[in-house]
């Protein structure tokens, strides 16, 4: 069985910074036991935006700059850092929500299993889980609730609720 971890989005704005949350910071550790505990791939996503990112449309629609290439705010954050530190993982900088090319990767390893971890559960998790769904119908795709966070905890629940109608595991 090919099986896969995807770490979505768990950098500094998300988690401590000019987006963070104390849901966000309660799943640091139980991502950071989840990927020390993986054996197996790992890919990471970074939300990847630049100095123009207020005058982007999302920008418009969430005018808080966050997550700038190359920035602390853009970086892992230090505890899934040190434990990415002893695996080897791809990364794939994403400007919006969703990543095409993690998709296109994802279908090219033709995966049994994909397990998602990470930030947003209502935006950016969810959205790399569909694009995952479509790419991969056959594939079982698992999100780990318990290592995800939404922007609020109603918001993390109703995504939790949608990916489970669109036939994705939810596991705790």
């Amino acid at each position: 069985m090919y099986k896969l971890l995807v770490v979505v989005d768990m950098q500094n704005d998300f988690v401590s910074g000019s987006l963070g949350s104390e849901d966000a910071k309660a799943i640091v550790g139980n991502v950071v036991k989840m990927i020390e505990a993986w054996q197996g791939e790992i890919v990471c996503t970074y939300d990847t935006h630049y100095e123009n990112y207020l005058e982007t449309k999302e920008g418009r629609m969430l005018p808080v700059k966050h997550c700038i290439e190359n920035t602390e705010g853009w970086q892992l954050c230090p505890e899934v850092e040190k434990a990415l530190e002893s695996k080897e993982y791809k990364v794939f900088r994403k400007p919006t929500f969703g990543s095409e090319d993690l998709a296109a990767y994802l279908k090219e390893g033709n995966y049994d299993e994909i397990h998602f971890v990470g930030l947003c559960t209502d935006i950016c998790v969810i959205s790399n889980v569909m694009l995952t769904k479509a790419a991969l119908p056959e594939s079982e795709i698992v999100v780990h609730a318990d290592c995800c966070a939404g922007v609020t905890t109603e918001s993390h629940e109703n995504a939790l609720n949608a990916m489970k109608m669109c036939q994705v595991q939810i596991e705790n």
